[in-house]
């Protein structure tokens, strides 16, 4: 796969550095874009985000070994996320992240091997309230159980 954003996204790129007094400001969006792009920031697509940014390689892998969510390995096509952080882990956040490691035979950041799910433990995902939650890709679910998230994964399938 060639490493390359269109002139549409280098276009987007420059509206991004344009919104900060620091142009180096807008690596995270950024690398956000290389991520859903590429799938995930390999070295190459990091040295990529640096040209492109005109950023030292030393500072594009800072700002994406720091967060979490950037990928620095290759994640399923559907990457599920399970909060079990204090209020989560309270309502069952923690057997929800054992019933879907039990489930799909994969532990934190692994990927199942026909690469269709990979799991993740995460910290507080900003929804106490509506406690147990999970996230597939971007989008959050509340409230779940071991059914509910069991029914979620089938629909992708």
């Amino acid at each position: 796969m060639e490493i390359i954003f269109t002139s549409d996204e280098l276009t987007e790129v420059a509206r991004l550095k344009a919104q900060y007094p620091e142009p180096k400001a807008a690596i995270m969006p950024v690398l956000w874009m290389a991520q859903k792009k590429f799938g995930w920031l390999s070295e190459d697509v990091m040295k990529y985000v640096g040209e492109v940014m005109n950023l030292p390689h030393s500072h594009v892998l800072g700002v994406a070994t720091f967060y979490t969510m950037y990928f620095k390995k290759p994640m399923g096509k559907y990457h599920v996320q399970v909060c079990t952080n204090v209020s989560c882990m309270l309502r069952g956040g923690e057997a929800l992240y054992d019933h879907v490691s039990r489930t799909y035979g994969i532990r934190h950041n692994e990927t199942t091997s026909d690469g269709l799910i990979s799991l993740e433990e995460v910290e507080c995902m900003g929804a106490c309230g509506g406690a147990p939650m999970i996230a597939i890709n971007e989008t959050f679910h509340e409230n779940v159980t071991a059914s509910h998230v069991d029914s979620l994964l089938a629909a992708l399938h």
